[in-house]
């Protein structure tokens, strides 16, 4: 299975007010237990991030109708009403943390919504839960700075190790926008692996740093989950997702360029 098509979700924040600026990209905790009790009806193996890519990156078979459970940002709500849910099922996942976000002593104001703490985090990393970077501040990683990006990543990491006292393996891309100096700088940092979104299901020959990720989104119902947890109608699902995605990535190259420019006094 070396070659299996693995659906890697992607959540954000799970609760039944989210503010607006996390809302489109939420789920009800409801909703969240209905999506886990189907994969538990379809015989799902999920697996972590490392765990994904430790098989695929050593040749060993995947365990039968594997899935990943990932967590963007560290939205309070994982811990409150996502963490009972996948205990329930004997559920592993990832969270990634943007450490500049979360409640604490490092928590730069910026978080769009109520975070976790650090307490929270170890619990959550006690119960099963794989903890990856996700920045420091969350930026658009490919439009900063070499200085900028390299802060970001280390940082990140420097804070999940000392709170945590473990390294952190896996890496997501904030807004899951990445170019090749992005991912280079990722692996030299020493995360083994890391996340994109593209809206597709994963597959080994991807690479450890450009794995996609589906969005598992507020309006996203039980059928639509079925189906893209599946890889049935994921290309007509998110076509306009991906257009926008595509001329997006024009638009932040040309700006990158002009910045790089003016800088060169070009």
């Amino acid at each position: 299975m070396t070659d299996a098509r693995v659906p890697i979700l992607m959540y954000h924040a799970v609760a039944d007010a989210p503010n607006e600026a996390t809302r489109a990209l939420s789920v009800t905790p409801k909703a969240f237990a209905e999506q886990m009790a189907v994969l538990a009806d379809q015989g799902r193996t999920p697996l972590t991030t490392a765990g994904l890519a430790a098989c695929w990156r050593s040749g060993r078979p995947l365990p039968g109708r594997p899935v990943l459970v990932t967590f963007d940002d560290g939205y309070e709500g994982v811990h409150r009403h996502a963490l009972p849910v996948l205990a329930e099922h004997g559920f592993p996942a990832t969270l990634f943390v943007s450490t500049g976000w979360l409640r604490g002593p490092y928590d730069t104001g910026g978080g769009p919504d109520t975070m976790l703490d650090w307490d929270q985090v170890r619990e959550l990393a006690a119960a099963g839960v794989e903890i990856g970077g996700h920045s420091h501040s969350h930026p658009q990683l490919d439009q900063v700075s070499e200085a900028t990006l390299r802060f970001e990543l280390i940082h990140c990491k420097e804070i999940v190790s000392d709170q945590l006292g473990s390294v952190p393996a896996s890496f997501a891309y904030p807004y899951g926008y990445s170019d090749r100096r992005v991912r280079q700088a990722v692996r030299e940092t020493g995360y083994a692996q890391a996340l994109a979104v593209g809206n597709g299901l994963a597959r080994r020959a991807q690479g450890p740093y450009a794995l996609r990720r589906v969005t598992v989104r507020r309006d996203t119902g039980i059928e639509e989950f079925e189906r893209m947890v599946e890889g049935r109608a994921i290309t007509r699902t998110f076509a306009r997702d991906r257009a926008l995605t595509k001329g997006y990535a024009v638009v932040r190259r040309a700006r990158r360029a002009a910045r790089t420019l003016a800088g060169s006094g070009g």
